[in-house]
């Protein structure tokens, strides 16, 4: 599967509640190709390129459809319509995709601030400390690419795995629209039998040196001797290909910026109108952006709603706060403000959203000789603790044991 056309695939089929594969590379599929298609659904199933015609333009994308035939990016166009004659040819439109890419970037740091962006289209990410809040890598890979489903239209593929590079690997052998988690103890059995050139730094050149040695997968690289593979590869590049041959790979994810926003977001099943459904869903969310403010040591300066109608119309209000806050119950004390403050009457919804921004250090902020949020900031702080030791739910607030709505689910709420 060295294009990646869906030849190979492997993914994890049942869920799994294993923890030891903290590190996820999230790939969009045909990334390009799938934004054009969003303006054109009746495409969709066919062998699409995009990029310019003319004779020597290349090819920028491809849809699966069109990687069957043999057609990559970055081919020859004129190669490509050899190939596939029937391929329909598409301009690309790159503030598009930008704009795409800053959508799934927003969602992937609703789960964790370490996310460390490779490219327009793929990331990695650490979530680990993500875990006890939305639960093991397959829920969060799960919840991550239906959220992005929903929201973009897009599909995205995962790879979980306990080092950067075998997450990487993972995610292509997922590729398209898969999920595959490699547990730590699972690592060498899935990186042997891989083709040398699967190995990060092996070129067409370094792939034929150690051919020339009779290694063949990365399995023949982890037990060939080292001083073998340093006569033919030297030893810097010797050492790190015998390392990720044994699954080693110290590198950490390393977020190019600091978590600037804090949002939680629920789908219902049905669109919802009643607003005293809607106002205990924005007090429920309220909770889990509060609760996140607080083991992040943050506190927003300023909060935002989102409510996305039944035809798919989305509208957003923010409000900057007098102080700023950590305290759940004046996050939704201003939640169902905006949300009252919104045109809503008479149309239900799909979706909501809250989110906190304007985020500083707790440390920094002064409280005011009076603080009228401090018996709740009491109470929220008491639930952190005995949700940290006995677990999510083992204390709730009243309002919310009623029945919540029907839901789809949403990262990070999908756990629920």
């Amino acid at each position: 599967m060295s294009k990646q056309d869906g030849s190979g695939r492997l993914v994890t089929s049942a869920p799994t509640a294993d923890l030891s594969a903290p590190i996820l590379h999230l790939d969009m599929d045909a990334f390009f190709a799938s934004v054009e298609l969003l303006d054109r659904p009746e495409l969709r199933g066919k062998p699409v390129i995009v990029g310019h015609r003319g004779a020597r333009s290349v090819v920028t994308a491809a849809t699966y459809e069109a990687r069957r035939y043999g057609v990559n990016s970055a081919m020859p166009m004129a190669v490509a319509l050899r190939r596939c004659p029937q391929a329909i040819v598409l301009e690309p439109h790159y503030e598009r995709y930008q704009a795409a890419s800053r959508e799934v970037m927003r969602i992937l740091a609703d789960v964790t601030p370490l996310v460390e962006p490779l490219s327009i289209d793929e990331a990695f990410l650490d979530v680990a400390g993500a875990t006890a809040l939305f639960g093991p890598p397959f829920a969060i890979g799960t919840a991550l690419r239906a959220r992005i489903r929903e929201e973009t239209g897009l599909v995205a593929s995962v790879g979980a795995a306990a080092t950067k590079f075998v997450a990487k690997l993972a995610s292509g052998r997922a590729k398209p629209d898969g999920l595959l988690v490699v547990p730590e103890a699972e690592t060498l059995a899935f990186l042997h039998p891989q083709p040398i050139t699967a190995l990060w730094g092996v070129g067409a050149a370094s792939a034929q040196r150690l051919e020339r040695l009779g290694l063949r997968t990365i399995g023949d690289v982890a037990d060939a001797p080292l001083d073998a593979l340093a006569r033919a590869l030297g030893p810097a590049a010797a050492g790190h290909l015998h390392e990720l041959a044994h699954g080693r790979d110290p590198r950490t994810v390393s977020p190019e910026r600091a978590e600037k926003t804090i949002g939680h977001e629920v789908t219902f099943e049905r669109d919802i109108a009643d607003a005293r459904v809607i106002e205990r869903e924005l007090l429920r969310l309220a909770d889990r952006v509060a609760e996140r403010l607080r083991a992040g040591g943050w506190v927003a300066r300023t909060l935002a709603i989102k409510l996305r109608f039944g035809d798919f119309e989305t509208i957003t209000r923010s409000q900057t706060l007098p102080e700023p806050t950590d305290v759940a119950q004046r996050i939704a004390t201003e939640a169902r403000a905006l949300y009252a403050a919104s045109p809503v009457v008479g149309r239900g919804l799909r979706l909501i959203g809250v989110r906190a921004s304007g985020l500083l250090p707790t440390g920094t902020v002064a409280r005011g000789l009076w603080d009228d949020d401090e018996p709740w900031r009491e109470a929220e702080g008491a639930i952190d603790a005995l949700t940290e030791r006995f677990g999510r739910g083992a204390v709730q607030r009243a309002s919310l044991l009623r029945g919540a709505p029907p839901r789809r689910g949403s990262v990070p709420d999908a756990g629920e």
